[in-house]
């Protein structure tokens, strides 16, 4: 059974970093309910939902998936970008390791933020982003290559992180919003969206993806693919600069 990582959001939710956006009010109440919406399309597709400790003094801490990636049986514990937020590694640690995972650890001065990294096949797309610097992305290189992996380091420069401009489908089309890229063509297949918030999906099933209720003409787009479509509010994170890719980490069984 394929299990995902989450946090529940903290109170101080709107206190989150922000990069490119402005800020705007978030409703911590309307973020739970979007979160447990979130977690619920995943519950009830058959995966099996893991919730990492709270963490409730990291603003930050609900977008779970800049901690840590996951290569198989292998978890690599992140090192944020941001110093805020370099804390929330230690409760994560501890869920990947109830979880049976091997771990490795990218350390400073290396960075790393987990919405920089797109695995697609053999293949991690790395974001060189201003939360993923280059002595990070020579240590994932390092870990990764061993298990056949080949990185390809993509520039982000006109979004917080690489998923937060492209994403995967299920037949690993890459999809993504043109104005956030600096090189489409870095990619092998790609398919362009309509909607800045249609960039990121999470894929629940070889026929279905998970996405943002904000896209419905990219929702249509892929339904056009042949693809079911599970779309959720996630408005509260989006105003921090958050997506459906952010709030978890998928853990395939082996």
């Amino acid at each position: 059974m394929p299990s995902i990582l989450v946090r529940r959001p903290s109170p101080r939710l709107a206190e989150g970093e922000l990069t490119h956006l402005d800020r705007r009010p978030v409703d911590a109440d309307l973020a739970l309910r979007q979160w447990q919406g979130y977690v619920a399309a995943f519950s009830d597709r058959g995966w099996q939902v893991v919730e990492v400790q709270p963490a409730d003094e990291y603003p930050d801490g609900v977008f779970v998936e800049d901690t840590v990636v996951v290569f198989g049986d292998l978890a690599v514990l992140t090192s944020p970008g941001a110093l805020s937020r370099r804390g929330e590694i230690t409760s994560t640690a501890t869920a990947v390791q109830a979880l049976g995972l091997r771990v490795a650890r990218i350390s400073e001065p290396g960075h790393l933020d987990g919405g920089d990294v797109l695995e697609v096949g053999d293949t991690v797309y790395v974001g060189r982003s201003t939360r993923t610097d280059e002595e990070g992305v020579r240590q994932l290189q390092e870990l990764i290559e061993p298990l056949g992996r080949r990185l390809v380091r993509v520039p982000v420069n006109r979004a917080l992180h690489l998923k937060s401009a492209v994403t995967a489908l299920p037949d690993g089309t890459i999809v993504g919003y043109e104005p956030l890229l600096d090189d489409p063509g870095i990619f092998d297949r790609f398919l362009p969206v309509p909607e800045e918030l249609g960039s990121a999906v999470v894929v629940l099933d070889d026929k279905t993806v998970l996405m943002s209720a904000e896209a419905p003409r990219t929702s249509e787009v892929f339904a056009a693919h042949g693809l079911d479509v599970a779309a959720v509010p996630i408005s509260e994170f989006e105003k921090l600069e958050g997506c459906v890719t952010c709030l978890s980490v998928r853990v395939r069984a082996t």
